[in-house]
């Protein structure tokens, strides 16, 4: 009745109101003047109007950099994955996609596309749109800092950071000065043509430097502190530095730029003296995410663009205030995460590949036409190592450190990534730059960033130190070696939780090994070591619980699959435990199309198609990062399937078909080391006297039927890799009501 109701409400008020909006521009109609104007009618096919009013659309600004943004991110997010499988930094990739996207690919091979995409009315849009990512990037730059760190360390660092800086300034301004003549722009004086390729020469990446430090498992290291402070000391220098070098440019001599230095330093000491204090104090009263209200977030972001405004308008532009602003917020590092999580992934992800490509846009590679400018290049490359590379290597020796540790502080003082490209655009857009310079420079920047994980490598092997991530255990007397891999610090409980059935009582015999692998975005590189006891917590507390001892592994990795891969084989495991991945692809029919797709642009899928490892069309059972785990994983891995495991009491072993039969090594195991009842339900009569497996907690159901009252009893099932996909193809009801997973691939 309450149906028939609402209807009849509904029909009546549609109906009335629209009769009353009809009458309405029906006499409206009537009060019109004789000048009012009329739609011309074009002479055109209705259908010719539609695509005239289609292609205005399309050519909109808006609707231009929108599609700009798209195919952008698609690119970036596409070359940023080929490096990162080669082991390179994803900026790198990103620097790439928009020298591949300017005029020297696109533009040369594919110009209308080319004009179509990226027409110059709207570079004025995306210039000033990847500039609003560069300052939201600065800001978490600067907040990334710890100065702290700097007075604790800064001695020895201070020596070598300015020293790697002073070094390739002075010959980046012997090199300006050799140059000059041939390639300054005219009406450039060559103070400024020196600067600025003396600052270019001297700068360091520090979010690039840190991400490879951590990457590398250097961080807890005597080196990886030193060269993050050396990082972080070079970044502040280097920043003050560029600010005189633009003040000098833009007032045109020394003398001049003096009042533009006094004002930056009232800034300087105007937002340390009395900004800081006041945000510090917020920082203190509002230290949750619940306390952080809009009112709270609005102060900061105000301080972070009126700081950029100021900074712009004397004359040492908005980047530097946007860093000034990251580098005085408040100390407390969890304040600063809260605010980097809120910034970051808007700036990396939409904004700064922005930049990337208008970078890439000015890059005119075909510029360099004859073997003297690709000389002049290479040049400027061999200036740029010799005097950062080298300048750093040997300050690091005199200051004490060992030539082996001297050459790595060199090799990463020399990675340059995003930082140089924001030097050189600033540089570009002052007129300081020509074309052919700012693409030799670009190039340089790209080789230098691309050459640190090589020489690293190179520096290791001569030493023959590596260190390798893979846990070594010397004991001979171990039963059974487990590797719990979990990314959620509450899963690695679950895990642990399955992992204790299959290790020996004997603390002397056990041995479980629980490592937790984090995005390097994720971690601040100063609070690695806060930030891994937090993660291992969860695990430490479940161990105390089962009475374990736990062997814990930490690593931060931009490739997390291929290092749970190395660990597990090349440590001797006999099981390595992870979750189940989810895959975003699957439960829609544009899902599944773009899950082919994410296959087909993804080199590595591409390569397992044509050795034959996996089929380009075929089922996916799991998410793509597990589905690798299986493909690389030469030793038994289990995968395990959480639904909300509290115990494991009761304890189920599915055996499907003949080849299930090695699923009774860990029922062998489970009896052996485990209080659990375990149920062997047994399809294929498999289990027989031979096998040995009779004992007092061990049920063998011979049937071909799974009953649903049976699955509620069970805490966990195990099964193995076979059965689950079968268990897909054939959609079986009751995966629905199992409990708890441990899928076993052999």
């Amino acid at each position: 009745m309450k149906n028939y109701k609402n209807s009849f409400f509904y029909l009546i008020v549609v109906g009335i109101f629209s009769a009353l909006i009809y009458w309405t521009i029906k006499n409206g109609k009537l009060l019109e003047k004789p000048d009012v104007l009329k739609v011309v009618a074009t002479g055109n096919s209705d259908y010719q109007d539609f695509l005239d009013s289609l292609h205005h659309n399309i050519t909109h600004p808006l609707a231009i950099l929108l599609a700009q943004i798209v195919t952008i991110i698609l690119v970036a997010r596409f070359f940023g994955l080929i490096c990162k499988k080669i082991g390179q930094p994803t900026v790198i990739g990103e620097i790439i996609a928009g020298i591949v996207l300017g005029p020297s690919f696109f533009g040369s091979y594919l110009p209308e596309f080319s004009v179509l995409l990226f027409p110059d009315s709207s570079l004025d849009n995306l210039k000033f749109l990847s500039q609003i990512g560069l300052i939201f990037f600065m800001f978490v730059v600067g907040m990334e800092l710890d100065l702290k760190v700097l007075r604790n360390k800064a001695k020895e660092a201070v020596i070598i950071s300015h020293a790697s800086i002073i070094i390739p300034f002075t010959l980046g301004l012997v090199l300006a000065y050799s140059i000059y003549t041939n390639f300054a722009p005219k009406g450039i004086e060559f103070l400024s043509f020196g600067l600025f390729l003396g600052i270019a020469m001297s700068i360091t990446a520090f979010p690039v430097l840190a991400r490879i430090v951590q990457e590398r498992g250097l961080q807890k290291t005597r080196i990886g502190a030193m060269v993050i402070t050396c990082a972080a000391a070079d970044d502040i220098t280097a920043w003050c530095l560029l600010a005189g070098v633009i003040a000098i440019v833009k007032a045109g001599s020394v003398v001049s730029s003096l009042y533009i230095i006094v004002l930056s330093f009232v800034y300087v000491v105007a937002m340390i003296k009395l900004v800081r204090p006041f945000l510090r104090r917020i920082g203190n009263l509002y230290d949750t995410a619940e306390k952080i209200t809009k009112p709270v977030v609005a102060i900061f972001f105000l301080t972070l663009l009126i700081s950029s405004y100021l900074t712009e308008i004397i004359g040492i532009h908005a980047l530097f205030g946007a860093f000034v602003a990251g580098v005085i917020m408040p100390d407390n590092m969890k304040f600063r995460k809260m605010f980097i999580e809120k910034i970051e992934d808007v700036s990396l992800v939409v904004l700064l590949p922005l930049f990337f490509v208008f970078t890439g846009l000015r890059t005119e590679i075909g510029l360099l036409n004859s073997p003297e400018l690709w000389k002049v290049c290479g040049l400027i490359i061999l200036v740029a190592v010799v005097g950062k590379f080298i300048g750093s290597a040997l300050a690091a020796k005199f200051v004490g450190q060992n030539w082996r540790d001297s050459l790595t502080i060199g090799a990463l003082m020399n990675t340059r990534g995003l930082m140089e490209l924001v030097v050189l655009n600033i540089g570009y857009d002052l007129g300081v730059l020509t074309k052919e310079v700012f693409a030799m420079m670009v190039i340089m920047a790209l080789a230098t960033t691309f050459m640190t994980g090589p020489a690293l490598n190179l520096i290791d092997f001569i030493f023959k130190r590596r260190k390798s991530i893979v846990p070594s255990t010397s004991a001979d007397n171990l039963e059974y070696k487990v590797l719990v891999s979990f990314e959620n610090p509450e899963d690695g409980k679950h895990l642990l939780k399955v992992a204790n059935n299959f290790i020996s009582i004997d603390k002397e015999k056990q041995s479980i090994t629980a490592m937790y692998i984090s995005s390097t975005n994720e971690v601040n590189p100063y609070k690695i070591e806060e930030y891994e006891r937090e993660s291992f917590k969860p695990v430490l507390k479940e161990a105390n619980k089962l009475n374990r001892k736990v062997e814990t592994l930490f690593k931060a990795s931009r490739d997390i699959d291929s290092d749970i891969v190395e660990v597990g084989n090349k440590g001797e495991f006999d099981l390595v435990l992870i979750n189940i991945g989810s895959s975003i692809f699957e439960g829609t029919l544009l899902g599944k199309v773009l899950g082919i797709t994410s296959k087909i642009i993804n080199p590595e899928n591409l390569l397992n198609t044509f050795t034959g490892k996996e089929k380009l069309f075929e089922i996916n059972y799991f998410d793509d990062k597990t589905q690798a785990i299986i493909n690389k994983t030469e030793v038994p891995l289990g995968i395990y399937v959480d639904k909300n495991l509290i115990k494991t009491e009761n304890i189920s072993v599915i055996l499907f078909n003949k080849e299930d039969q090695f699923l009774l090594d860990y029922v062998k195991l489970l009896k052996k080391n485990s209080q659990a009842k375990i149920s062997i339900f047994d399809t294929y009569d498999i289990v027989n006297e031979d096998n040995k497996i009779t004992h007092e907690n061990v049920k063998v159901i011979h049937s071909s039927k799974l009953e649903k009252d049976f699955l509620k009893e069970q805490d966990l099932l195990i099964m193995s890799i076979d059965s689950w996909k079968k268990l897909i193809d054939t959609r079986s009801v009751w995966l629905n009501n199992t409990p708890s997973l441990l899928i076993i691939k052999p």
